[in-house]
């Protein structure tokens, strides 16, 4: 039996949904209209209802045409996706939680792709941790020789 596809370019409001879009952080809410909505069955258990229902939610964020986005946000987010963004939820059995899962790993990945990464400046240990480790080392040493030179008998 095929699968039968659904494609909605405006999903209808719900719940977990602003209505006005998907928010990103604190960045920025991408409007309803530039996100693309695809259901279609799921696959895996689940008896009847899972040839009878179109769970599976696939949604796409074209980042390439965007209008929400900043010259660089886009410059970032096509280096590490490409012009169009795709995520899938199949793990429920409702259509309204996959929708809801989906949005919520959109809105993640986004998030984490735009996160500002602190460069690493590079330190020196300090003295007192030198010596530390100096001893630490000499106190193992240590604890070897007494265990090469210990007593046979025991």
């Amino acid at each position: 039996m095929g699968s039968v596809e659904q494609t909605s370019d405006v999903p209808p409001p719900q719940s977990g949904d602003q209505g006005n879009g998907l928010a990103v952080g604190q960045r920025f809410v991408i409007p309803a209209h530039e996100l693309q909505w695809r259901f279609s069955a799921s696959g895996g258990p689940g008896g009847q209802h899972v040839n009878t229902s179109n769970t599976r939610a696939e949604l796409t964020f074209d980042i390439a045409n965007s209008s929400v986005l900043r010259p660089w946000h886009r410059a970032r987010l096509t280096e590490q996706y490409g012009d169009a963004l795709r995520v899938v939820a199949s793990d429920e059995r409702s259509q309204s939680r996959n929708r809801d899962l989906a949005m919520q790993r959109l809105a993640a990945r986004l998030d984490e792709a735009l996160r500002e990464q602190r460069p690493r400046r590079p330190t020196k240990p300090t003295q007192a941790a030198r010596r530390r480790r100096l001893q630490a080392k000499q106190h193992r040493s240590q604890l070897k020789q007494t265990r090469r030179s210990g007593n046979p008998e025991e």
